[in-house]
């Protein structure tokens, strides 16, 4: 059973029972206060007549004959009923031998009289009677008279107080069939337009399922349900942003198998080459000479390729304690060793450092200097110039190194920190790079909680930039 079939029947027979129950209860109560109206009016009159006679006992009393008696209360009884003939009321009296004074009864007396048991003097008892299809209201009291015990019984019709009941219930079933047909109509498009949101959600939530993480709900409702909808497409928004990044990073590994295949095949190719070249080809002094040259040469080139990704498992564990060191201090260390580099390229290396104390590993923060200059100088061409700048920028300490070299194209630059990666795979080959360098630098960025940013015009030069949030300033530094 839908949603939207729950809200409908559930509120329906809501709707039913208490509508009926309440409809129910306003005319019960209303019958039982009209009921109860009559009752009293007819105890009224009943005590209106015993009144009456109790007004004239002491003429009785005087008089003391029966005949008298008869005619006195049977002018009573008569004024009476004259005066209340319009309301269907009658009047019976019986002397204490059960003969009958007075009558006006149109009926035939019951013969069980439960009202009369044990009734006292000066009490008025009534009782509620079906008779030939009509409802009586009996009342009845005993008078003393002359020491004879005289029973007067009031009798009213109220038959009018069922017939009024009935017909209310009567009018009641019509409405209440209007009511439920117009509350049906009402409730089905109301459940219909409540559960409409849901349903949204479920076919995004399908589509969705599908592959199509882009899509979201449109929903601008200010209710729970638009909170909902708007809380399943910020959820919508982190699974699309997730299933985008294993997307990135099974790109990334798989270009990262393909690259390192490809590092692998070229020395072992060479490696494999050669040695079977020796070892079917006669003995040469110099071609032995050169194969065993190349297979030396390749086998150094696969052991330089196992360290660097041993330097790059090892980065990746994290377990390294930072000290505080003078990052100028660090790049004054090396800076022999790198302008002797720049040299044998005919390169010029320039150095223009703030002084900042950080939280470093000494000998990592080399590791990344050496990589970025080293890069640098690849990219590089004589007589051109390097330049190292270290400097504050607000809390923040930057490191620079910046070439006038070939540069990076746009499409390789979000991809140059992957191992293995390489924009310009001829130039890599020439230097003997396996594409790793960057990745260990990025490593050593991580740990040290730094960031990389990189700019770059192709023929224009590259701009590597090393950013620490942490840091504090001092005065000072290296020309």
């Amino acid at each position: 059973m839908k949603f939207w079939h729950k809200i409908y029947l559930s509120s329906i027979l809501s709707f039913v029972f208490i509508f009926n129950a309440a409809c129910i209860m306003v005319i019960e109560r209303n019958h039982s206060k009209m009921l109860q109206q009559e009752i009293n009016s007819g105890i009224s009159q009943n005590m209106n007549i015993h009144s009456s006679v109790n007004a004239i006992v002491p003429t009785l009393r005087i008089y003391d004959s029966i005949d008298y008696e008869k005619t006195v209360l049977t002018n009573i009884a008569k004024e009476f009923v004259e005066k209340n003939v319009d309301q269907h009321t009658y009047m019976d009296i019986m002397n204490d031998k059960g003969q009958s004074i007075f009558s006006n009864m149109d009926f035939k007396m019951p013969s069980q009289r439960e009202e009369l048991d044990k009734l006292a003097a000066d009490e008025i008892k009534y009782i509620l009677r079906d008779i030939d299809g009509r409802t009586l209201l009996f009342t009845t009291n005993i008078t003393d008279i002359n020491h004879k015990n005289y029973v007067f019984t009031y009798i009213k019709d109220i038959s009018f107080v069922y017939q009024e009941r009935l017909a209310q219930y009567s009018f009641f079933i019509r409405v209440d069939m209007a009511a439920v047909l117009l509350y049906m109509i009402i409730m089905f498009f109301i459940s219909r337009g409540l559960t409409k949101p849901i349903k949204q959600l479920n076919q995004t939530a399908q589509i969705i399922a599908k592959g199509n993480f882009s899509e979201r709900v449109q929903l601008k409702s200010k209710d729970e349900i638009g909170v909902l909808a708007r809380n399943f497409n910020d959820m919508a928004a982190v699974v699309e942003d997730k299933i985008n990044e294993l997307e990135l990073h099974n790109q990334e590994k798989q270009r990262f198998i393909n690259n390192f295949t490809h590092e692998l095949k070229t020395p072992l190719t060479s490696i494999i080459g050669y040695a079977n070249f020796l070892r079917i080809s006669k003995y040469n002094k110099e071609q032995l000479l050169d194969g065993l040259n190349v297979i030396y040469s390749e086998g150094k080139r696969l052991e330089s390729l196992s360290l660097k990704l041993m330097d790059l498992i090892l980065l990746q564990e994290d377990q390294y304690q930072l000290e505080k060191h003078d990052l100028v201090a660090i790049i004054a260390e090396i800076k022999s060793t790198m302008e002797l580099k720049a040299r044998e390229k005919h390169v010029t290396i320039a150095i223009d450092c703030e002084k900042g104390s950080l939280l470093l590993e000494k000998d990592l923060i080399k590791i990344v200097i050496f990589n970025l200059v080293d890069n640098a100088l690849k990219a590089s061409a004589a007589e051109q110039i390097i330049t190292i700048r270290a400097y504050w920028c607000g809390s923040r300490y930057v490191l620079e190194v910046i070439d006038q070299g070939i540069g990076i194209p746009k499409e390789h630059q979000d991809k140059i920190f992957e191992p293995f990666y390489v924009a310009d795979k001829s130039r890599t080959r020439g230097n003997n790079g396996a594409g790793l360098g960057l990745s260990i630098c990025q490593s050593i960025a991580r740990i040290h909680h730094a960031i990389f940013e990189v700019s770059s015009e192709e023929n224009q030069g590259t701009t590597f930039r090393l950013i620490f949030d942490q840091g504090e300033r001092e005065g000072g530094g290296i020309q």
